[in-house]
Parts: structure tokens; sequence; C-alpha cells
């Protein structure tokens, strides 16, 4: 498979990136995904700068290849989490963020040579994102699992590639080589991928979450938060029906008041991943979840996809 000089410059083998999943994405995953030669990228989440540094340092044993780690802007260890990374600058290529703006941040990263990739869900982000200097985009579509946007894949991804002069990476209901394949027809330089992860064998989530993943069918996601904001696409479960029912009562209201979700859905997918409570843990996953038949190693994974998109992709240069 032919990669793109940026691409090239990660250092990849293929054009491919792990998600960097909250609870899910830890130093074992990410290792197994960049041995196979795609980026395996570590999620920090929430969680403090400690605990991001010692999956890094797993990763660092685990892999000589190169490696990512995803960073919440949100967080409240966000600082600490930065300064974890920049101790780490010789080993990790990439910072992956999310929920917010890495601008405050950037001069530190490309002082380390460390490539910064925001994921965005609409093109007037995506611009934002490129004046402020980042490396690339991940124009994610709403079929993702976790906290989506508004826009579908295919719409969003064509767009921002002509809105930017900067390499994207599409994300969002890619499972297989075919979405592969339409990614780069819609003009992207790689894809990311988080459901199928969820699956590996060298994934971390409970047993349960991961049978949850496999027994689901096309329509077996929903979404909450619609109402009550930030919302996140999950396997239907109690915990997840619960939810939309209490939002939707309260925004049927003139004042509506959704602190008691906060109760409900804080620790939720810590839970699933840890323990795969069935009953008040978030399974998140994205619409791709309904093709994800059997759990794999993520060399498989990584190897069976690009292989798949190559071959489509040549037989349509072919004819």
């Amino acid at each position: 498979m032919q990669l793109s000089p940026f691409m090239q410059s990660l250092g990849l083998q293929y054009p491919l990136f792990q998600g960097g999943m909250a609870w899910v994405a830890d130093g074992k995953l990410a290792a197994a995904v960049s041995n196979a030669g795609g980026l395996g990228i570590i999620g920090g989440g929430n969680a403090p700068g400690s605990a991001v540094a010692t999956e890094i340092q797993t990763a660092i044993s685990l892999t000589e290849r190169p490696f990512g780690v995803n960073v919440m802007l949100l967080s409240p260890h966000v600082d600490e989490v930065v300064a974890e990374i920049l101790k780490q600058k010789d080993n990790i290529a990439v910072v992956t963020t999310g929920a917010g703006n890495p601008a405050r941040y950037l001069e530190q990263f490309r002082a380390a040579n460390i490539k910064v990739i925001p994921v965005v869900g609409s093109v007037a982000l995506a611009r934002m994102m490129a004046r402020s200097g980042v490396d690339a985009v991940i124009a994610e579509g709403m079929e993702s699992g976790g906290h989506i946007g508004k826009l579908t894949t295919m719409a969003l991804v064509p767009q921002v590639v002509d809105a930017i002069d900067l390499p994207v990476i599409a994300a969002g209901g890619i499972g297989d080589g075919r979405g592969m394949a339409a990614a780069f027809m819609l003009g992207a330089q790689g894809v990311q991928m988080g459901t199928r992860f969820l699956v590996a064998t060298e994934s971390k989530v409970h047993p349960t979450y991961k049978k949850a993943v496999l027994k689901a069918k096309d329509i077996d996601t929903m979404v909450t938060g619609d109402y009550a904001g930030h919302p996140s696409r999950v396997i239907k479960n109690p915990m997840a029906k619960k939810y939309v029912q209490i939002e939707k009562a309260e925004a049927a209201k003139t004042h509506p008041d959704f602190e008691s979700l906060d109760e409900l859905g804080n620790g939720s997918l810590r839970r699933a991943v840890q323990t795969g409570d069935p009953q008040t843990g978030a399974y998140m996953a994205g619409e791709i979840a309904g093709m994800v038949q059997e759990e794999q190693s993520a060399q498989t994974i990584v190897q069976t996809v690009c292989q798949q998109a190559d071959r489509l992709l040549n037989r349509k240069l072919e004819e």
C-alpha cells in the first residue's frame, strides 16, 4: 500500500490509526497496533498524568515502532499528561486531541517534534484547527462510538478535505477495507478505527462488553445526550435507555434539570470496560459494530483491513 508523504513521515507501514479510546486504549493495545504497522494510540481520557506515564512506559517496553497518545483537553489533568508526553518526546510520534483547542500546547509539541492531530466534527472546526497550526486533522463522523458530532463521515470528510490544506484522516463507521478504500476516494490520506479494536485480543475490555459488540446488529446503537448535551453513541442497554428516558422527560419541561444524569453517567464507561456491568455500564461503540463478527489480534485486523483496501483500490485503478 502506497503511503502519502505525511504518513511516511510518521514512520508507518499502513495508514491506519487506532482510536485513542478512554479506558480502553492502553499501552498494550497501542503497542500491538504499532507492531502491526499502524499507529497505536494510548487514550489519556480523564486519567492523571502518572497513569498515562505508566501506559507510555508499557508501550515503550513492547514496541520500537511509532505510537501516539490521545489528549482529552477538558481533562483536569491535561497539563500533567502533556508534561509526561514531553518527557518521552523521543518515543511518541503523534498526539491526537479532542474536546478543545490544542493551540496552547502546539509550540511545546512542535519543539519536541511531535505531530499534533485534533479530531474535528465540522468544517468550521477543521478550519480553526488549521489556522492554529496543527499538522493534520481527523474528520470523525457521527457513526463513531463515544462522543459524536452531527455530520456523517461520508458528508464530513470530503468537505474538510476541500476546506483545508492539511492531511485528513477519516474516522467514523470504518471497520474494514471497503471503508478504508472509500475514505481514500473521499480524499483522506488514512483512517482511524476504534470499534473494531474494542474486540482485539490485546484489548483489556471486559468479555461482557466485547460480547455485546460482537452480538450487535446494525441498529443496536443509540445516542445519549442529544438533549442534555455531549451526545455519545453507545450500544443499547438498560443504562442507555434509562439515560435517554430521563433526558427526554427533562427536555420537555420549561426549566429542565439534567443534573440527575451526571450521577447516572459518571464512571459508566469505566465500569463497562473494567467489570462489564450490563446494567449501569456505557458500552460505547460505533454503528460499525454490526459488522464486527469475531475477536482477532491487532495484527490480523490491521493487515486484513489494509490488504482488502489495497485490492479494492488497485482493482478500481485497473478498471
